[in-house]
């Protein structure tokens, strides 16, 4: 196809014959937007903006505090200046979370500055979701006109992966903000020669601080970007060269102020680094999130390491990952077309000069999608299906282009069959989604096919002849297209999300996530995984959680959370949010079990927490300030639970996963000879089978593992039935 795609400005793509006011009061400035807009741009991109807030605020709170692990950090950070720098769980400064901190900084300072409670911390991360879909429209509309960054705006908002992540508090909303905000800058770099290193500047810093949000993913697009400025920039290749470098310095500079600091710190002044094996950030950066993510061997993981094992226990690797039961409802209804549209926009400007901004933004927008999508197809470790959020703003930023590019060129045949066949498949896949999850909105799936059809069919043969007929039938398979992915947002905005592994889209559904070692549909950790697996927690409308099956490293797994209790069932198998919901009352025991080190809901309850009951409370607040930590528990998801309930901190042995050799047995021992621990918790409300082993996780193992600290206050300190947990009272020996 040979290319006559002009070179689309704004004023053009938004009629400037029906231009606003050049001047007026800054309300009118507001409203109106610049003088070449149409009156209806910037009012449609402030309703988008509006909408998408109001979309993804709707029953925010039903999340409670989310992923508890995550926001006991937050509560921290409210708390310490120090906990806040470090993103240590607990103010006292026992342990970080795995991550650097840059994902917690926006929520520990709504915290400081508005209190303790759910809105308090995802309030910041709506913000998030609003910016990176004004910072999306703004990208695409800059070369391709207010249409195709509506359309890319919309796509983006409506994305249940992005609609579930924009109101969940892990770091994966700040990392998808800060992506979109490097492309952007990239593409403002590459429209011009002057003023181009203060833009590539700028994308180094956004690149930087992505790092301290979710270490080396932050970096998996910087080869294509790079490349494409390399080769697409104006200027002379010397310029472009030292103006990627000095990129690279302000990226270095952005993120290895604080990398420096923390492993220059004296390591007994500061927490330990959790996620890593020997207290260092970048063993954590290169090992557990880094290489270990890719070949699978992550020590300290779910499991331990587990080589190429690691893609059998988090769903199968290959191509069609992205589509499979697990994946597809999340992020692929609009993926085919965003694949298909990134061809027809190469195809169409493929003959353009070297710099043409329009044939480069399909390479930065489409390598950046093609790139996150091999790593994340092929990863034999840790996946989880939310990690699929990266892919939306690439994913529709290439949907809006492509329309827009193909909506030029419709005269002409080959242009309007690849819009018709774009609709086609769009509706075809939906189609297929809807019918994973047959007893949910039957009617939509066979709606979704036969309008995607007629509009195909329309846009094939009334298209090119009629102007405002094929406006018409684009939009009918706009509306086609959304109406899947539409429902998913709307089905997931609806309900709460708790714990660490969480999807979207309707309860029950067939694309539920699945936990390590698989588990069909939306039951976390159902029929098996791990060896001697059980059944973990129902969704809504199932049946009461059964028995988690047993995790290496340790006895027995925790029971599933049951439902019914606390307020309902919750979402992946919890029986009732962590903690203590904000504003509410303390939530009473999950399950009742044995010993030190239990855990519960799925997992041995290291990814849901535990229900934090009022006597509990009651107990850990008595002379809370007369110790440095009111309690120390296995794993940090069950001492979030009740860090969150009491806001004192609690030590969580072992961090996350109950498996980093922090604290070591002497250190512990210590610490009790020190009065600075009051209890240690056992499973109690947070499940457990043996008497005095609960379904631990990680299970430590080696000198100082949560397995020998378990043990020696098993066999040392007075246990108490406090409600339905059980504590040590590390002051009192048998």
């Amino acid at each position: 196809m040979t290319s006559t795609f002009p070179e689309i400005s704004p004023a053009a793509s938004a009629g400037a014959a029906h231009a606003a006011p050049a001047r007026g009061g800054p309300l009118t400035r507001l409203w109106h937007g610049r003088a070449e807009d149409a009156r209806w741009v910037r009012p449609a991109f402030l309703g988008l903006l509006a909408v998408t807030a109001a979309l993804y605020l709707w029953n925010l709170s039903a999340s409670g505090y989310a992923n508890s692990f995550y926001s006991a950090a937050v509560q921290a950070g409210g708390e310490s200046w120090k906990a806040f720098f470090f993103g240590s769980l607990d103010a006292a400064n026992a342990i970080t979370v795995d991550k650097p901190p840059a994902a917690l900084w926006p929520m520990a300072l709504s915290v400081r500055l508005f209190g303790l409670g759910s809105w308090q911390i995802l309030v910041p991360e709506v913000l998030m979701g609003v910016a990176t879909v004004a910072v999306l429209y703004a990208a695409v509309r800059r070369r391709f006109g207010a249409g195709a960054g509506l359309i890319a705006g919309v796509v983006l908002a409506l994305t249940p992966v992005a609609a579930l992540m924009f109101r969940f508090n892990n770091p994966d909303a700040l990392l998808a903000l800060l992506m979109t905000v490097a492309v952007y800058c990239v593409l403002r770099a590459l429209e011009q020669d002057r003023g181009a290193a203060k833009w590539l500047v700028w994308a180094g810093v956004a690149f930087g601080f992505a790092f301290l949000a979710k270490t080396l993913q932050a970096f998996l697009i910087l080869p294509p970007l790079a490349l494409v400025y390399g080769v697409c920039a104006p200027g002379g290749i010397g310029r472009r060269i030292g103006r990627l470098a000095l990129a690279g310095l302000a990226m270095l500079v952005s993120a290895g102020w604080w990398v420096a600091l923390v492993e220059l710190w004296p390591a007994s002044s500061r927490p330990y680094v959790g996620g890593s094996q020997n207290n260092s950030f970048l063993e954590l950066t290169f090992g557990y999130n880094g290489l270990g993510r890719i070949n699978g061997n992550e020590t300290g993981s779910v499991g331990g390491g587990g080589g190429g094992m690691g893609g059998g226990r988090w769903g199968e690797t290959g191509v069609l990952r992205m589509f499979n039961d697990s994946v597809g409802g999340q992020i692929s209804w609009l993926l085919p077309a965003a694949l298909i549209l990134l061809v027809a926009g190469l195809v169409v400007t493929w003959r353009a000069p070297r710099t043409d901004t329009a044939r480069a933004a399909f390479l930065v927008w489409g390598g950046s999608l093609l790139i996150t999508l091999a790593v994340f197809s092929f990863m034999a470790g840790i996946f989880h299906e939310y990690y699929t959020v990266a892919l939306a703003p690439y994913l529709a930023a290439l949907v809006g282009m492509g329309a827009a590019v193909l909506w030029e060129e419709r005269t002409r045949l080959l242009a309007s069959a690849a819009l018709a066949v774009t609709v086609a498949v769009t509706a075809w896949w939906g189609w297929t989604l809807l019918g994973r999850t047959p007893d949910w909105l039957p009617w939509l799936r066979w709606t979704v096919l036969v309008a995607g059809a007629v509009a195909a069919l329309g846009l094939l043969c009334v298209g090119r002849a009629d102007r405002r007929l094929g406006l018409g039938v684009a939009g009918l398979g706009l509306a086609a297209g959304l109406a899947g992915p539409l429902a998913y947002t709307l089905a997931t905005v609806d309900a709460g999300h708790q714990g660490s592994i969480v999807t979207a889209g309707p309860a029950g559904g067939a694309m539920g996530g699945r936990g390590p070692g698989g588990g069909g549909g939306m039951r976390l950790f159902e029929g098996g995984g791990f060896p001697g697996g059980g059944q973990g927690g129902r969704m809504p409308g199932g049946a009461d959680g059964g028995q988690g099956g047993q995790l290496p490293g340790g006895p027995g797994g925790g029971q599933g959370g049951q439902a019914g209790q606390g307020g309902g069932p919750m979402p992946n198998g919890q029986g009732q949010p962590q903690g203590q919901m904000p504003g509410g009352t303390p939530l009473q025991g999950m399950t009742r079990g044995g010993g030190p080190g239990g855990g519960g809901g799925g997992m041995g309850g290291l990814l849901n927490g535990a229900g934090v009951g009022t006597e509990a409370k009651d107990a850990l607040l008595k002379d809370a300030d007369s110790y440095t930590w009111v309690a120390a528990a296995v794993g940090a998801q069950n001492a979030a639970s009740y860090q969150l309930a009491t806001e004192k901190p609690v030590m969580a042995i072992g961090g996350f996963n109950g498996s980093d050799p922090s604290p070591t047995l002497a250190q512990f021992q210590q610490y009790v000879a020190d009065g600075k621990i009051h209890y240690f918790i056992g499973s109690g409300e947070s499940g457990g089978t043996g008497e005095d082993g609960g379904g631990r996780m990680g299970g430590g193992g080696g000198p100082g593992g949560d397995s020998e600290i378990s043990t020696w206050v098993a066999e040392t300190f007075e246990k108490l039935t406090v409600g339905n947990a059980t504590f040590y009272d590390l002051t009192a020996r048998k």
